[in-house]
């Protein structure tokens, strides 16, 4: 039996560069040649056509397949006590160095290829802002046992040092704590999420060439300028478009959460989330870096009693704000359930939050039913220039009774609360969302007022922090609430402001 690496053999081999593993050489030339795609068909489909020579085929497949093969001779890496470094290219040598201190996040990707050699991609997250690919850290391919070992060496060097124990190498082992594991009956909130509606709208533009002579051919047998025939076929239109996101949402659903995991070391350090059908990820996030935790819950999944969970995370760049989603689309209950387990308390769910006052109850009505009004015009003059019905005016009243509901939704989610830990902010209605941020990671304050807010006496106040966005606004406070509310959650931060009075000078 062989014993596991320790964090000081992992990290402590900085006298030679390492290369990545042997078994990459076949996994880089099948994705060169995956890539070169394109151009390959092409290739293949001019000589065909114009009888060329059979050696322009051989070279067109050579040439990525070399490319792949050249990646693991020019790329080595190494890991000092204090930075890690990442050297490639052959005639333009390109070197990443960052320090150990600044890594935030480590991603574990295996494709079926990967899975089926025994390999995974490391991807490492320092906060870097840059957005060039080549400015990624990320080793593609190492063994799935060393990418493990590495990931755990990395988050854990400094807590493990002073501890002076060895975490077990598999980031699900028996000694860690398994918070969550996927439940199949969550399929049902796909649906109800927005990746299915991505899907559809990309496959639609993807499809126009089909959709137009589609429309045509039904046109030529039925009247469409008929109102019965034209609300049939938008009643038609909207029953398979719902279908269509339907089944792509619960087919991309599946194929990215599919034996979803997620687990805390067992000393309580990092946690670990693991999903994927074909292709897996397993992503690793310290807790000494997690501020708070977002609560989503879109208009849709609300209605299903659904949310979904992500981590508010100091140091990451937006390009890497992905990494720290926690939960898909699942029951509200386990999503409480798994922020509760975070945030060691239940109070940031439980608080009752203030309300902003019938002034910013007003704001709302007033801006949904404008809009309403807006849409509602819009059609009837369309009715009346296309000469329709003037049964079809009917449907102008639709928008304006929807806002209504809308509005009262709005002004219901609208409000904030104070723990002893945490600031508690709740907002929005179709994209809503319950944000619960440490006090302590606010480091200042953005108060905002539009020309409408002033006569209404309100203003929106933005919590400026290290982590996750950057900033978490509170929406539409009352004048005289702000700076009470802004005093409250960061204590002696503003005490300059509030107690300084101008000197006057005396004669």
């Amino acid at each position: 039996m062989t014993s596991q690496p320790s964090d000081e053999d992992v990290l402590g081999r900085d006298a030679d560069w390492r290369r990545l593993d042997l078994r990459m050489l076949l996994v880089h030339p099948v994705n060169e040649v995956v890539r070169f795609l394109p151009a390959l068909v092409a290739v293949f489909f001019v000589g065909s056509h114009s009888g060329g020579d059979v050696w322009w085929h051989l070279v067109a497949v050579v040439v990525p397949v070399a490319l792949g093969l050249l990646r693991f001779f020019t790329t080595r890496f190494r890991i000092t006590p204090a930075q890690i470094e990442l050297s490639r290219g052959l005639v333009s040598r390109n070197v990443l160095t960052a320090r150990l201190d600044r890594v935030r996040t480590v991603e574990l990707t295996s494709s079926p290829i990967h899975r089926f050699l025994g390999l995974a991609k490391v991807q490492i997250g320092t906060g870097s802002a840059e957005k060039s690919g080549d400015a990624k850290f990320a080793l593609d391919s190492l063994g799935v046992a060393e990418a493990r070992s590495l990931r755990h060496a990395l988050l854990h060097r400094a807590t493990a040092a002073e501890a002076g124990d060895e975490a077990p190498v598999d980031p699900v082992a028996d000694g860690d704590e398994r918070l969550l594991t996927f439940d199949p009956s969550w399929i049902r909130f796909a649906p109800l999420t927005t990746g299915g509606l991505l899907i559809v709208i990309g496959a639609l533009a993807a499809g126009n060439q089909l959709v137009g002579p589609a429309i045509e051919r039904l046109s030529d047998h039925v009247d469409l300028g008929e109102p019965r025939h034209l609300g049939l076929t938008i009643m038609a239109a909207v029953l398979a478009f719902v279908v269509v996101i339907s089944v792509l949402s619960i087919v991309g659903y599946v194929l990215t959460n599919w034996g979803f995991t997620l687990a805390r070391d067992a000393a309580g350090r990092s946690v670990h989330i693991r999903k994927g059908l074909l292709t897996t990820r397993e992503t690793s996030l310290e807790l000494e870096r997690v501020r708070g935790v977002e609560i989503h819950e879109p208009l849709g999944l609300r209605l299903a009693h659904g949310a979904r969970l992500a981590a508010i995370v100091t140091g990451l760049s937006k390009k890497e704000a992905g990494s720290t989603a926690l939960v898909p689309a699942a029951p509200q209950r386990v999503v409480a359930r798994t922020a509760v387990e975070l945030l060691h308390e239940d109070e940031p769910l439980t608080i009752a939050l203030t309300r902003h006052g019938e002034r910013a109850v007003r704001r709302r009505f007033s801006r949904a039913l404008g809009v309403g009004a807006v849409i509602a015009s819009a059609w009837i003059v369309t009715v009346l220039v296309a000469a329709w019905a003037t049964l079809w005016c009917v449907l102008g009243a639709v928008p304006v009774l929807v806002a209504i509901p809308l509005a009262a939704d709005r002004a219901r989610r609208l409000g904030h609360g104070l723990t002893e830990r945490f600031l508690v902010v709740r907002a929005h209605c179709f994209h809503g969302r319950r944000v619960v941020l440490e006090r302590d990671g606010i480091i200042g304050w953005n108060l905002t007022q539009t020309w409408f807010q002033r006569r209404a006496g309100l203003v929106t106040m933005t919590a400026t922090t290290a982590a996750g966005k950057q900033g978490y606004s509170v929406m539409d406070v009352p004048e005289t609430q702000a700076i009470a509310l802004a005093d409250a959650a960061t204590p002696g931060l503003l005490t300059a402001f509030l107690t300084a009075q101008p000197q006057t000078s005396r004669r």
